[in-house]
């Protein structure tokens, strides 16, 4: 990314409270992420890694316990006022496009809906149209009239991405854009997102699991772990050369990956109770093989936190 950053958080914190009296849930615990003009940043992780909640900071739609979110050069204030227009120039597209759409409105009206809420004047049917059809649905006017249950996935994902541009945004977060369609319909989508950007400069931070899908539509990648982002980079630097033990790990089971296979054993530590030392150690195929302790790191991996990737870097004791 070059340039100032268009959506971005810095040193940012998510907590939850925590159960039954238990200590709080670090969820997100120190990020810094930057989205630029025109590019698609791949958020990517295990589910619980914390990508979900740090994309609904970004969002407004959780208050961080410490840091910034900020658009542009401007911080996010968390006042009515503030957070409704900062939704109209960040907007979200949901995973499971059946559950953002309501089966009672037609297509007309799930797209014209973000339009009332934020009092947009001028020509409503000449709006929706033309997202419409930036989504794809062609002719748009042949789509006004339908409800959710007469499209399929791919359309009813596409309505939703139109519900999205119709407020003319300058983000889009799209948390797991693709993963409830099936394999023929996902590279549609990818293609509507790299047409998005290219055609109107639209900026994105895809949320996924899927580094396979971060290959085909992401200009950077950012790894996340327990929380905090282990690496981040340009998609070749971290999808082609990967360096934490985390992201070999997610790589290798991909087809013809280029780092061997790596066998992840055991789950995340529950985000209440970190473990101190790097947070991926206990899981981590370097310290289990013996190799961090070759080469004398092993008791910084057990020991010492790992610091905050900021920019591009890794977050490691064996390859920092």
């Amino acid at each position: 990314m070059s340039g100032v950053p268009l959506l971005w958080a810095r040193d940012l914190a998510v907590v939850f409270p925590g159960r039954r009296g238990g200590p709080p849930a670090r969820a997100v615990d120190g990020v810094d992420l930057a989205v630029g003009a025109g590019e698609i940043v791949a958020l990517v992780g295990e589910s619980g890694c914390g990508k979900s909640t740090l994309a609904r900071a970004l969002l407004g739609l959780v208050r961080p316990a410490a840091g910034e979110v900020g658009l542009a050069g401007t911080p996010l204030a968390h006042t009515p006022r503030a957070l409704k227009a900062h939704r109209r120039r960040v907007q979200l597209v949901l995973q499971d496009p059946s559950g953002a759409l309501n089966p009672r409105h037609t297509v007309y009206e799930a797209v014209a809906e973000g339009l009332r809420v934020h009092g947009c004047a001028g020509d409503e049917r000449a709006a929706v149209a033309e997202a419409l059809g930036r989504a794809g649905l062609r002719p748009p006017e042949r789509f006004f009239a339908r409800y959710p249950h007469e499209l399929s996935g791919g359309q009813r994902q596409r309505v939703v991405i139109a519900g999205a541009l119709v407020l003319e945004p300058e983000v889009i977060v799209a948390d797991e854009p693709v993963a409830s369609l099936d394999a023929s319909v996902r590279g549609e989508i990818l293609a509507l997102l790299l047409r998005l950007r290219d055609g109107l400069g639209l900026s994105a931070l895809v949320v996924t699991h899927d580094l396979g899908l971060a290959w085909n539509v992401a200009d950077r990648v950012a790894v996340m772990y327990l929380g905090r982002i282990v690496e981040c980079g340009s998609v070749e630097e971290v999808l082609l050369a990967p360096r934490h033990p985390y992201t070999r790990a997610l790589l290798s089971v991909l087809p013809e990956s280029p780092v061997p296979p790596v066998v992840l054993t055991g789950e995340p530590p529950d985000p209440a109770r970190i473990p101190p030392g790097c947070r991926f150690h206990a899981r981590c195929q370097v310290v289990a093989s013996g190799e961090a302790g070759r080469v004398g790191v092993e008791g910084k991996c057990r020991g010492e936190e790992v610091g905050v990737v900021r920019g591009a870097g890794v977050a490691c004791h064996w390859t920092g």
